[in-house]
């Protein structure tokens, strides 16, 4: 079992509306969830993509970022994926990465809450919901995972229906089923 025991991430939220544009860096790893893209803006890491594909992972981050110019740069960005990896793996990085996490208000706080979601639980839609004050609005926190760019780091993948039973995962069920088998989850 990974046990994630601190968050080795530096977490810069962007003004909500403020888009990110220029170049965008990205490069690829393998990692036991499959191919792994990473994007970095000037000010961090802002997507952490999983698929099975380098091409349909391209096209995702032109659609993620349609107002910036995408430039690979594997060796540039080769520290950041090592360690993105290792992460996903292993549960452990050395030193710090900083993200940069851009999103709605609602979505920040969103994610906020899924980071404090401890390795090894889960919490429902509804719970996170609760948390932040809004009971009616599990639909949009349910939204707010779903526009999550950063996979594994932001534990999205922590968020299950109220029932128990895994929902939707923008990566995929079964990485969700792995990543929270992995973390022990109960």
């Amino acid at each position: 079992m990974n046990v994630r025991q601190r968050f080795p991430f530096a977490c810069n939220f962007r003004a909500p509306g403020n888009l990110l544009s220029g170049a965008i860096g990205y490069a690829f790893g393998e990692s036991s969830l499959g191919t792994v893209v990473v994007a970095r803006s000037l000010n961090g890491v802002c997507a952490i993509f999983l698929g099975n594909d380098a091409d349909a992972l391209c096209r995702d981050l032109i659609s993620a970022f349609p107002a910036g110019e995408l430039v690979a740069e594997q060796t540039s960005l080769q520290h950041e994926v090592d360690h993105i990896v290792a992460f996903i793996d292993k549960g452990t990085v050395e030193g710090t990465i900083t993200l940069d996490i851009g999103g709605t208000r609602f979505e920040q706080q969103v994610w906020k809450q899924l980071c404090a979601i401890p390795e090894g639980e889960t919490r429902s839609y509804s719970d996170i919901a609760q948390a932040m004050g809004s009971s009616a609005s599990t639909r949009a926190v349910a939204a707010a995972c779903a526009a999550n760019l950063l996979a594994v780091v932001i534990p999205c993948h922590r968020v299950v229906r109220k029932d128990g039973y895994l929902s939707g995962y923008r990566w995929g069920v079964e990485r969700k089923r792995t990543l929270l088998v992995e973390e022990g989850a109960r």
